[in-house]
Order: C-alpha cells, then structure tokens, then sequence
C-alpha cells in the first residue's frame, strides 16, 4: 500500500512542478523591447546602438544602422495562431513567439522598428513573409511583437508608424 502512495505521490509532485515552471514561463514579459528601447542613441540623428540582450529571438543591429521613415499611420495587425509553425513565404517557419512580420512589398530579411503612435512604444522586427492580404492593413506583426507595443491586449489592430532600419 505504501508503494503504490508513494508512486501517486510522486507523479503528482512531478505534474504540480511542470505545470508551475510552465506557468511562471508564460508569466515572464519579454525584454527585447525594452533592452532595445534603452539601446537607442541621439534620436536626431536617428542613430541606434546594438542591444545588449542576449535572448536568441531578440532581433540584434549593427551600431551605425539609420532610421528611414517608410510610413506614418499604418495599419497593423497581428498573425492568427492558426499560422503557428507553418512556413513564410521565405521559406522559414513562423512562430508567434519570434519578432517577425509580414509586408505586402518590403524585402525578406528587412528590419524594421514599427512604433505605436498612441503610446510610443516600439520593436524591431523582421520581415519574413508577405501580407497583410487585408487592403487598409499595411503590416501584420507576431502575436509577441505586437502584444509589446499594444496600448490594449485585446486590440486587433493599431496605427503605427513603420521605419525601415538602413545599416
């Protein structure tokens, strides 16, 4: 009897400490936003420094890159989670978890700071596929990348301002 107590007891200390990392994982906010944020120099310039962060998702640029304005008052949305794990019109799969985004015209491999313009906040994304196939949208952003910036978490949409990021 005491056995098979112990085994019970084991499987259920097991299962409460993977669900609780799994928790406190999907608790924890991303930083790349914020480390990148912290990391922009002399904005009349409109010169950036590297970000410091080491995360592997977080998206790096070189320390002479330039900001060049491509449009102001655009549209974003964000990916549905039905796209997780399929693949980009590059060829790479998508993820909502990363920093990309899809552009009906920018390059693949293009980086881009996309701001919102009701509360400032930014991130710097990649672009990796094509889309938005919606006529008033002009980018359609990952889940994660669009949460950071968001003023609202259950918005779909906002009016950003998208930068092109020249290195």
């Amino acid at each position: 009897m005491s056995n098979k107590t112990t085994i019970i007891l084991s499987i259920l200390i097991i299962t409460f400490l993977s669900c609780g990392f799994s928790y406190l994982n999907s608790q924890t906010k991303p930083v790349a936003s914020k480390v990148i944020q912290d990391s922009l120099k002399n904005q009349k310039n409109k010169t950036v420094a590297s970000p410091t962060n080491t995360q592997n998702d977080s998206i790096t640029i070189d320390k002479n890159s330039r900001l060049k304005l491509y449009k102001k008052s655009a549209h974003a949305s964000y990916y549905s989670d039905r796209f997780n794990g399929r693949k980009t019109a590059n060829g790479s799969r998508f993820y909502n978890n990363k920093y990309t985004a899809a552009h009906k015209k920018l390059p693949f491999g293009t980086k881009v700071k996309v701001t919102n313009e009701a509360n400032g906040k930014f991130v710097i994304v990649e672009i990796t596929d094509r889309g938005p196939f919606v006529r008033t949208r002009e980018i359609d952003l990952s889940k994660r990348a669009f949460m950071d910036i968001t003023k609202h978490k259950g918005a779909g949409a906002m009016t950003v301002t998208i930068e092109t990021i020249v290195e």
